[in-house]
């Protein structure tokens, strides 16, 4: 299965293309959106997955993310 940086399919197995819904979900014009969720504390991650070449796949209110990083704090317990 691929989908291009646009978020259209791109192959000829119609196998694939029927199963295509378990990871994405259809948009208007054919185009295809990760089913995805994106967390992080810190927002500098998020924006290099926007930056990057797929960041327009992903749905604008799928990223999560707080304002500070955790500074590498890790709680015990």
């Amino acid at each position: 299965l691929t989908i291009l940086q646009s978020g259209t399919y791109h192959g000829d197995s119609d196998l694939q293309l029927e199963r295509v819904d378990v990871f994405y979900n259809e948009a208007a014009g054919g185009r295809y959106v990760p089913r995805a969720i994106l967390m992080d504390l810190e927002p500098g991650t998020m924006d290099s997955v926007r930056a990057g070449p797929f960041g327009q796949l992903f749905r604008p209110d799928n990223f999560v993310f707080g304002q500070t990083g955790a500074g590498n704090n890790w709680a015990k317990g």
